[in-house]
């Protein structure tokens, strides 16, 4: 068993902040095993690399004999969590919850260990609240403690309606340790101030008070907003080796050092050294890269799928071959005409274009390519037994022309 020095060294790889460190030396010294929680609101379907960052870290307290508490928000889903966030969100219905809590379920034991995992659901619990025992919950804080939070404080400047159901989030999901008698509590930096009412919640309800242990907020391909399925800048866990591979590739030299450190086991000190060999010329940016890609694919498909990603970015990308496998569609109707086929409605039917004015501006960018030749026209004279079509990074094969 490693000594309490190289657990917490173990541990604070990869965290943002620990409220306070001393306080987990002592309870690791103290319990031994802590019940360590993190939780998830099932609001969209799938999960993406920048929720890998609170997950891999719970897997660090797995890999060190803690009980790791994986917690599905069912219910606090409903009241939508109100971090970062200008507006209320929009309420979910219990049916897209149960669906996402399904896939949710399936993808975080690409990284978890199933058997050392309890997975749990705050309505278990906060179903069964009455009156009574919201009241109590509340008489714990004080409505100018929660206005000191952040998003809270500049809508309330702002004059933005902040609805009472949103105030009560911080406390529910406090209670949530207290139900779970949690010696830490995870998440992202966004979650700090509801980590903290955790903390105070449970000294009032007798309970030793947590300890916080917050990770960084994961950049997306863009390098610069959080990574989100929203802003498109995401690298989904269940997507395609080859997808996921090419989007690591995507990403700048400097952000490339950061998802060493936030997605992948490498240690600092090997980070370092990596980032000295490419400052002294002995190792080329897109070498470390490439490493990068295949540990991420690798931890969510396998070794062989990674080296047959990273084969099919050089073959496409860097020696600009076709890619092995394309899409194959039949020629739609509506698109040809007496002198041959209108490629701007053409791409917007197969998918390589949101319409056809997106089209006809590809063409005119020469971003259109159609068996090799760039598209100068927007009428293409019909005669090729099939169209292998290549807009920027995607491909189609059209037959029946």
């Amino acid at each position: 068993m490693p000594t309490i020095d190289e657990q917490l060294t173990y541990l604070r790889k990869g965290l943002a902040e620990c409220i306070r460190e001393e306080e987990l030396r002592e309870r690791i010294l103290k319990k031994g095993k802590l019940r360590v929680k993190a939780g998830f609101d099932p609001t969209a379907p799938d999960l993406h690399l920048g929720h890998t960052v609170l997950l891999r870290k719970m897997k660090h307290f797995q890999d060190l004999g803690h009980t790791v508490i994986f917690l599905i928000g069912d219910t606090t889903a409903m009241i939508g969590d109100p971090s970062g966030r200008n507006a209320t969100r929009p309420p979910m219905t219990r049916d897209q919850i149960d669906a996402n809590t399904e896939t949710y379920k399936a993808q975080v034991f690409k990284i978890l260990d199933p058997q050392k995992t309890e997975v749990r659901f705050n309505s278990e619990w906060l179903d069964k609240f009455g009156l009574h025992d919201l009241l109590k919950l509340c008489s714990k804080y004080t409505v100018a403690r929660l206005l000191e939070r952040d998003d809270f404080a500049k809508r309330f400047r702002e004059n933005t309606p902040i609805s009472m159901h949103e105030l009560l989030y911080p406390l529910a999901q406090a209670y949530d340790s207290v139900a779970l008698e949690c010696d830490v509590e995870m998440g992202g930096t966004d979650q700090k101030f509801n980590l903290l009412v955790g903390r105070e919640i449970q000294k009032d309800y007798g309970q030793p008070s947590q300890i916080v242990a917050t990770v960084p907020i994961l950049e997306g391909l863009d390098g610069e907003k959080k990574m989100s399925k929203s802003l498109g800048n995401y690298i989904g866990i269940t997507e395609a080796p080859e997808v996921m591979f090419r989007k690591v590739m995507q990403i700048s030299d400097d952000l490339m050092y950061r998802y060493y450190e936030l997605l992948t086991d490498r240690s600092l000190a090997d980070i370092a050294g990596m980032k000295q060999s490419i400052a002294t010329g002995q190792l080329h940016p897109m070498e470390a890269k490439m490493a990068l890609g295949r540990l991420i694919v690798t931890d969510f498909h396998s070794a062989e799928a990674a080296a047959g990603a990273q084969e099919e970015f050089t073959r496409v990308v860097r020696q600009r071959q076709v890619p092995s496998e394309i899409a194959t569609v039949s020629l739609p109707e509506g698109v040809g005409t007496a002198q041959g086929i209108r490629v701007d409605k053409l791409l917007a039917r197969i998918g390589l274009a949101d319409s056809v004015s997106d089209a006809a501006r590809k063409v005119k960018a020469g971003a259109v390519k159609i068996n090799d030749a760039v598209v100068k026209d927007l009428v293409l004279t019909a005669g090729a037994p099939e169209l292998l079509i290549q807009v920027g990074k995607h491909w189609r094969r059209v037959t029946g022309a």
